[in-house]
């Protein structure tokens, strides 16, 4: 089968960052199943994961976490699924990835595809949806269905794939959204998707932030990097709660979070998968949530471009785009 890896970690420029491979097609067992790969979605973690280091892999190491697809076979376990199933998900960062042509996957952590959407707009959902539905939802402890109504939750990052998912789950929970963003076509990006107040992150933010009659928020959701936590820290009310998925590389003061008694919560949408925890079928019913929200109109795809094929000079470029951290929304790669 066609499939596109590493052996070394270099640099997106050097055309060995990212290459073109054939690979056997492997066979499920277990709770497996295989997925015929139709389209896939590029991730900051995917750039994450290829950073150029001092490692050589003696098989190609194939990324890819996020994917759309059709059920080819399943493992002798496997009650959720059928060959000829439409599916999404994002996967396991702990096995192979899914920039192959057939990709093996545990069921619990896979979802019906949304009906409404073409496997392209649905190969942009999953990771970015698992990871602000798990923020929310099961970190901050806040209510799906609205019954948290009048929250305010200010979301750092709101242009980007986690964010743009984000503001649409926290609208349709009734919570009242302040997002970043800082170019014309971003703020109007953010204001499509439903956010309510928009803040520019290149400026201080709790001026801004305050001028919109918030002296405090409840929540505090940072989803691009942890150069505005201390505006967090400031910002959120005491004994209220942040939740980040980025890096620990930059320092991180608690004295004002335990005056406040606020909560600090990290959010990784790999954690259940990679420690296989009881709950990891948690995974299949959010994303088949997602996708009956989207087939009722609720939510909307957050793709917003798409290259193909799927090979390794169209995923080098995708990387590249990731890489100047303006995307907005989320970039598929559609069709071997």
């Amino acid at each position: 089968m066609k499939a596109v890896g590493l052996t070394r970690y270099l640099p997106i420029d050097d055309p060995r960052s990212l290459e073109d491979f054939d690979l056997p097609k492997p066979a499920p067992e277990g709770h497996d199943i295989l997925v015929a790969v139709q389209a896939v979605a590029v991730n900051p973690v995917d750039t994450k994961q290829r950073a150029p280091k001092d490692a050589v892999e003696d098989t190609p190491r194939v990324l890819g976490y996020d994917a759309s697809g059709i059920v080819e076979a399943v493992g002798p376990d496997v009650t959720l699924f059928k060959p000829g199933d439409e599916v999404f998900y994002a996967g396991d960062v702990t096995r192979p990835g899914t920039n192959q042509e057939f990709h093996l996957v545990d069921e619990r952590i896979v979802g019906p595809k949304p009906k409404s959407l073409s496997f392209a707009e649905a190969a942009a959902l999953p990771l970015t949806a698992i990871t602000a539905y798990e923020s929310f939802f099961d970190r901050l402890g806040l209510d799906r269905d609205g019954a948290d109504r009048g929250r305010s939750i200010l979301i750092v990052g709101g242009a980007g794939g986690v964010g743009s998912i984000g503001i649409q789950l926290a609208k349709r929970a009734g919570l009242v959204v302040i997002t970043t963003a800082s170019r014309p076509e971003t703020e109007a990006w953010v204001r499509e998707l439903g956010a309510d107040h928009v803040v520019n992150h290149r400026e201080p933010m709790v001026p801004q932030v305050r001028a919109l009659g918030f002296e405090h928020v409840d929540h505090v959701a940072i989803f691009n990097d942890m150069a505005h936590w201390e505006e967090a820290v400031e910002l959120v009310r005491p004994q209220g709660s942040i939740v980040t998925i980025d890096q620990t590389h930059l320092p991180m003061p608690m004295e004002q979070m335990k005056l406040k008694a606020a909560s600090l919560h990290w959010e990784l949408m790999f954690a259940r998968a990679m420690f296989q925890t009881p709950d990891m079928i948690e995974q299949h019913r959010l994303l088949a949530f997602i996708a009956g929200e989207v087939d009722a109109g609720h939510l909307r795809t957050t793709v917003s471009e798409t290259l193909s094929p799927i090979n390794a000079e169209t995923l080098r470029e995708a990387h590249r785009r990731i890489e100047t951290g303006t995307a907005r929304g989320k970039i598929v790669v559609e069709g071997f």
